[in-house]
């Protein structure tokens, strides 16, 4: 896909100093003038618990049209508001319109899922998702509702499935690629941090770098971890 539908974030001013969003360091580095590019059909964005990530994702979704816990540009419900502000502050540059889209969260997919069945919308398969188990409805919704020509933006879809599920996502995403799609996904898999030609961001004390999948501290960690694992767990559980 030659033309991104989104094709960067910047900021726009606005943001109180005294706001909370000021001690994240990917806050403060678009205040200075940091922009985000999207140059390739996958993006990522990783790091370590408290970096941004998911504010990022759910600013850029919310920039986009999407409702704050999830779904398509279509839902507009509110379990319960705790929506950060960045959304304001920041402008999203688009090439094109997607036809679909959808923002999926794992931290409220139940909401998501709870909407979906008392509201009867339709695409979502045959079997009602609250009576699959955690990873089948994750990825009952990803086979059945997202359908190409579209901008999936995902905060930690990896969070309940396999890795076997993991990698049966990566053909699903790069199906869907060659559907005309754009990913951003905010991620602490390396299987799908594996996925070839992808922009990786990663967020650490420092702001935000752009990197590659081996050189990436995820991928890092998972290797020594494995390569070594003896050896970790002495000295985790000494």
């Amino acid at each position: 896909m030659s033309d991104k539908y989104v094709k960067s974030v910047e900021y726009i001013g606005g943001l109180d100093k005294n706001s909370h969003l000021q001690h994240l360091n990917i806050v403060r580095q678009l205040i200075n003038g940091y922009v985000i590019n999207f140059s390739s059909d996958v993006t990522f964005f990783v790091g370590e618990n408290g970096t941004g990530k998911s504010t990022l994702i759910e600013a850029i979704a919310k920039c986009m049209g999407f409702n704050a816990e999830g779904g398509s540009r279509n839902f507009n419900f509110c379990t319960r508001d705790t929506t950060s502000e960045l959304f304001k502050f920041i402008k999203i540059i688009k090439s094109k319109f997607p036809k679909d889209g959808f923002f999926f969260r794992a931290e409220s997919f139940y909401n998501v899922a709870s909407n979906i069945e008392d509201t009867g919308v339709s695409g979502y398969g045959n079997r009602s998702l609250h009576e699959q188990s955690h990873g089948e409805s994750f990825f009952s919704l990803f086979t059945n509702r997202f359908r190409g020509n579209g901008i999936y933006i995902l905060d930690e879809p990896e969070a309940s499935l396999s890795p076997f599920r993991q990698m049966a996502f990566l053909s699903l995403m790069n199906d869907l690629i060659k559907m005309n799609s754009q990913f951003i996904i905010a991620t602490h898999s390396p299987i799908l941090l594996s996925y070839p030609k992808s922009d990786i961001f990663e967020l650490t004390n420092s702001g935000i770098s752009k990197t590659d999948f081996k050189n990436c501290e995820l991928f890092k960690l998972y290797k020594d971890f494995l390569n070594n694992s003896d050896q970790a767990l002495k000295y985790l559980l000494d």
